[in-house]
């Protein structure tokens, strides 16, 4: 009779020590999470130079000369009414025009855009509508154009700048 009360008294203590230890191995936190607005695009590099070296006798335009070694990529949560703007850092001199055309799957293309005339304060639409979401490796297209009556043009290094914007 002795050892079942020893028994019953080993599994009683161990159940309660059991229950004792299951408790306290609970820990609980509260936690806030948010995501903000995320705008971000990037660039592969830079295009190559674009020189005009060749026309047609008797015409005004000479022969027009494109890169599209680059890409474009996209990232953002905040709607569709987002947009991709594009502008030099100052205008081209009158006879020269310099056209940027950016292909997209989650907006609308403008297709060849003339930002000869862009600068910071007015900038051209280039992509419009752009869902949310990601487009990667899109190709930016450079096409360089001038009249023989604009005269020669020296190495002239532009800034292009592409902004994603509501």
């Amino acid at each position: 009779m002795k050892k079942s009360i020893v028994v019953i008294a080993l599994v009683l203590l161990s159940f309660a020590v059991s229950q004792n230890v299951m408790a306290q191995a609970t820990a609980t936190q509260n936690l806030t999470l948010a995501v903000n607005t995320v705008y971000k695009i990037a660039t592969s590099g830079n295009p190559g130079a674009l020189t005009i070296t060749t026309g047609t006798a008797g015409t005004n335009a000479l022969t027009s000369v494109s890169d599209a070694s680059t890409t474009y990529s996209i990232t953002q949560n905040y709607g569709a009414t987002v947009k991709v703007t594009a502008n030099l850092d100052a205008a081209l001199p009158a006879g020269y025009t310099l056209q940027l055309n950016l292909a997209s799957s989650k907006g609308t293309s403008a297709g060849n855009v003339d930002i000869s005339a862009t600068t910071p304060s007015s900038a051209a639409s280039v992509v419009t509508a752009i869902a949310m979401g990601a487009d990667a490796g899109k190709a930016i297209t450079y096409t360089f154009g001038a009249n023989a009556s604009a005269g020669t043009l020296s190495s002239t290094a532009k800034v292009v700048t592409l902004t994603l914007t509501n």
